[in-house]
């Protein structure tokens, strides 16, 4: 396997902790361990405090397998698989797709998603979300003419990352029941499921409603946890999940005890945590759509249904990669060009989870007043 630069890790990588105003993080506002602790159930705070340092169940906690269980209607502790996120990915991709086979993936959309395929020699083919009256929207016509006789796995995800597109039930029942009706696996990256504007509008889970569906879960977007490193796949496929188990053997072999036991706690205080990010993004948000009706006449709006991000375009001719370095170089504010999710038309990402949101949201205002002179 040959898998290309991972370009929005490398970018991440090249400024996330040396750029001072943070315009597109993706994940929520994170938690101190104090406060995690502060949150913690009698049982999973007598775990933390007795854990000893040492290797871990393959399959991840049988508790903290039970509790993500829980969060998929018929799932049990034995369809799940503990996973870094991006592992997560990289297992399930690895134990289904062979060179040749031929997959659909939505479009833009994190790399991983699309470039694991290819560098594993499948033919990917992109769906792409696109804006139509003023909303994203997925063609279910064009999903169903890009179909071979070689597809074997149609990728999805919602909330959608980076537009925050999130499908009406019965267009994402729609996509599944073209899955069922052609033997196509189904993988549904959901790392934003839980931040839905609407709760009415929450989708049912890829796993739970399709058996040859799997579902990609995590804590580091929607609980605000990115640095307990914490993913998982849950699927109604048992063989799938043994598979994915034994490819695991060679990637972290096991997970990180702290990690799993901190977990186990947020999972647990979930409502708390999750009441937490969704007011904070609701105020952010509110904040955002303001200033872009506001300078309407250099950006363009496009509003998201869920999720921590959007992903507005800037009008006129300026290459949007020139447009994002000049807010990194002369402003200190990160925004994130499109083109790293694969995306040919002039946009950026913002994201609006964290508590330092407008603090970036002001300097990104005088960025854009000075352009304006």
């Amino acid at each position: 396997m040959k898998l290309p630069a991972f370009k929005i890790e490398r970018y991440f990588a090249r400024y996330e902790f040396k750029t001072e105003f943070l315009l597109c993080p993706s994940d929520c506002e994170s938690f101190s361990l104090s406060e995690l602790l502060q949150m913690a159930d009698t049982e999973s705070l007598s775990l933390w405090k007795n854990l000893r340092l040492g290797y871990t169940e393959s399959l991840g906690h049988p508790l903290l397998r039970e509790e993500i269980a829980a969060l998929y209607t018929g799932l049990s502790k034995e369809d799940v698989l503990l996973a870094v996120p991006e592992e997560g990915i990289f297992l399930a991709f690895n134990g289904i797709l062979e060179p040749g086979d031929h997959v659909i993936a939505i479009s833009p959309a994190y790399q991983s998603l699309y470039s694991i395929p290819e560098g594993m020699g499948c033919e990917v083919s992109y769906w792409s979300v696109k804006e139509k009256n003023g909303e994203w929207t997925l063609d279910l016509d064009e999903l169903e003419g890009m179909i071979r006789p070689a597809t074997k796995m149609i990728v999805v995800n919602f909330p959608h990352n980076p537009t925050g597109y999130l499908p009406e039930k019965k267009d994402f029942l729609k996509i599944v029941d073209i899955a069922s009706r052609h033997d196509l696996y189904l993988f549904s990256d959901e790392m934003y499921r839980f931040l839905e504007f609407d709760e009415m509008s929450r989708l049912p889970s890829a796993c739970t409603v399709y058996e040859k569906a799997v579902t990609l879960g995590g804590l580091s977007k929607a609980f605000g946890l990115p640095g307990l490193r914490m993913g998982w796949l849950a699927a109604q496929d048992r063989e799938i999940l043994n598979i994915t188990a034994q490819l695991k053997d060679y990637t972290t072999i096991c997970g990180s005890s702290p990690s799993e036991i901190l977990s186990l706690m947020s999972l647990r205080a979930k409502e708390k945590i999750l009441q937490r990010n969704r007011a904070l993004i609701a105020s952010n948000l509110e904040e955002i759509e303001t200033l872009f009706h506001k300078h309407d006449d250099l950006l363009h709006w496009v509003p998201p249904k869920g999720g921590s991000i959007a992903f507005p375009a800037l009008k006129g001719n300026n290459p949007i990669e020139a447009f994002c370095q000049e807010a990194i170089d002369q402003y200190g504010v990160l925004i994130i060009p499109g083109t790293l999710f694969g995306s040919k038309e002039n946009r950026f990402r913002v994201g609006f989870g964290r508590a330092t949101f407008s603090e970036a949201l002001k300097q990104f205002e005088v960025f854009l007043n000075n352009r304006k002179g």
